[in-house]
């Protein structure tokens, strides 16, 4: 592999995750555009996202090393520096938050058929969205 192609790659890889919150409120955010970098055809609408996009940059790149490992913390433990209990301490903290993610998730779904089905205000659900973000 030359020298250029080995950098490339390193720099593809080194590119920032986005995050899935928003810097203002931090509340999810949606993906409304997709764009090709190569011909600049560009769709707008409302695309799905699965929990695992919504996991901290960290948590991502924890899963994808996990993956790549074949799903054996015995693999992972030999191609990284951590031992057995660090990989099962991290899996663990990854598996509660996604689970804290879909528990989240489904509360504001649940705020926001209350508002649909007016048996909150506006105000009442803007509070209660508030309180399940953290602020």
């Amino acid at each position: 592999m030359t020298l250029l192609l080995y950098m490339l790659i390193l720099v593809i890889m080194a590119k920032k995750l986005l995050s899935s919150s928003c810097p203002s409120c931090g509340l999810s955010m949606q993906t409304t555009a997709m764009s090709c970098a190569a011909c600049g055809v560009k769709i707008e609408g409302n695309f799905s996202e699965t929990f695992f996009g919504k996991l901290p940059p960290e948590d991502q790149k924890f899963l994808e090393q996990y993956l790549l490992a074949g799903f054996s913390i015995k693999t992972l433990e030999q191609r990284s520096s951590l031992g057995y209990a660090a990989i099962r301490s991290r899996l663990d903290r990854l598996i509660a938050n996604y689970e804290a993610l879909k528990k989240m998730d489904a509360q504001k779904k649940a705020v926001l058929e209350q508002l649909r089905t007016e048996e909150i205000s506006v105000a009442e659900a803007k509070e209660k969205l508030e309180k399940l973000s953290g602020d």
